[in-house]
């Protein structure tokens, strides 16, 4: 008899909320807000009311609530309204790692907006799923421009101007945001800003941000023991199944190094923004991406953490996958010198899926983070 073979199914675990708390419809959309123009959006609001329970009354909805507080705080400098909009302890996940409480937000704010004091926060999407009861997840794309006029934890002022996208994936309940996933593309920034971003890396590790010894020592592999990764979970002839969908393709594609899944998954003229503003047109340039990025960590082990998605009841769906994978540096490519260093990404993407074919991809990890981790030890 044939061996059944071992498969990779999504478990409840990986939904940020109950599938039945995912949006089915557009209703409550960043789409609504271009509309009514940006000017009565912000002072007003836009869009269908939700119940916003715990929230103060100004707010419509959750997109209401995400796109006009990060405006009060960064662009009208009222940096102080993070106290009403973030939980006392409030844990921020970054490149730097765990930020824990409010206190620290409103320092790491307080210092960005001095170096960039002409900042603009453009939101470009949010996707979101859940209620006023189990908290609202939120994921929002926003693109910032600013000018470095201001000081730095980087330098001086360098006068240039920075144009990047960022992904902050944010819980909210009750007026207060508790939790945050956030990649500000810091690679992209500092090298607009003009920097050498591996000579900063060495330096930022030359400052004694070490890796956790215990992660080092941990052996995770994408191969459990001697065994066979498993199979993405094959599909079914039911209803199309978003987690099922990404969880299976990034299986076999990560983790089993099956390209040809991509083929089967994305379009052929696939739109991907990736971390340090990489921009292609097409499927094979991405593919010939993460072969590069699998040659250079060659037991990279990749695992989705949370998933959440809203469709327009249309077969559209937009998706938000926070992740993360760990690998050894043994390969050669855009890192450099194989280093034989354990390294660790986490990250955010976000996906457009027209029936049942990727679209567009949009995705951060921790790029400059992963320079730090492979730089070269200090002298001593």
């Amino acid at each position: 008899m044939a061996k059944v073979p071992a498969v990779a199914k999504a478990t409840n675990s990986l939904l940020a909320v109950p599938a039945e708390l995912m949006p089915t419809d557009l209703s409550v959309s960043l789409q609504d807000y271009t509309r009514g123009g940006t000017d009565r959006f912000l002072a007003e609001g836009q869009g269908v009311q939700q119940d916003m329970t715990g929230f103060e009354d100004q707010y419509v909805n959750i997109i209401d609530y995400i796109v006009r507080i990060t405006h009060r705080i960064w662009e009208e400098k009222d940096i102080g309204y993070i106290y009403d909009t973030y939980a006392h302890n409030c844990r921020v996940w970054d490149d730097v790692g765990l930020q824990y409480g409010r206190d620290k937000i409103v320092a790491d704010t307080t210092h960005t907006i001095n170096a960039f004091p002409d900042v603009k926060l453009y939101a470009d999407e949010i996707i979101w799923a859940g209620d006023a009861e189990h908290g609202f997840h939120t994921s929002h794309r926003t693109v910032i421009k600013g000018t470095n006029t201001g000081f730095s934890r980087w330098g001086p002022p360098t006068m240039r101007p920075v144009n990047v996208w960022c992904i902050a994936n944010c819980v909210a309940r009750e007026n207060e945001i508790f939790e945050e996933h956030v990649q500000y593309n810091l690679g992209a920034t500092l090298q607009q800003l003009g920097y050498d971003l591996k000579a900063l890396a060495a330096a930022a590790r030359a400052a004694g941000v070490e890796t956790d010894p215990l992660f080092a020592a941990s052996g995770r592999t994408c191969v459990p023991g001697q065994g066979k990764p498993p199979h993405g979970a094959p599909r079914g002839d039911g209803p199309f199944d978003v987690a099922d969908f990404l969880c299976s393709m990034t299986q076999d594609v990560w983790n089993r190094r099956m390209l040809s899944r991509l083929t089967r998954a994305y379009a052929p003229a696939l739109n991907y923004q990736g971390p340090t503003n990489r921009s292609y047109r097409s499927l094979a340039q991405y593919q010939s991406a993460l072969l590069s990025l699998l040659a250079t960590f060659p037991d990279l082990s990749f695992e989705p953490e949370a998933l959440y998605y809203m469709q327009d009841g249309q077969g559209t769906t937009w998706s938000s996958l926070r992740w993360s994978a760990t690998g050894t540096h043994g390969g050669f490519g855009p890192y450099g010198t194989p280093t034989g260093r354990e390294v660790r990404l986490w990250g955010i993407t976000q996906h457009k899926i027209e029936g049942e074919t990727i679209t567009e991809e949009w995705m951060q990890f921790n790029e400059f983070d992963l320079l730090r981790q492979l730089a070269p030890d200090p002298v001593v």
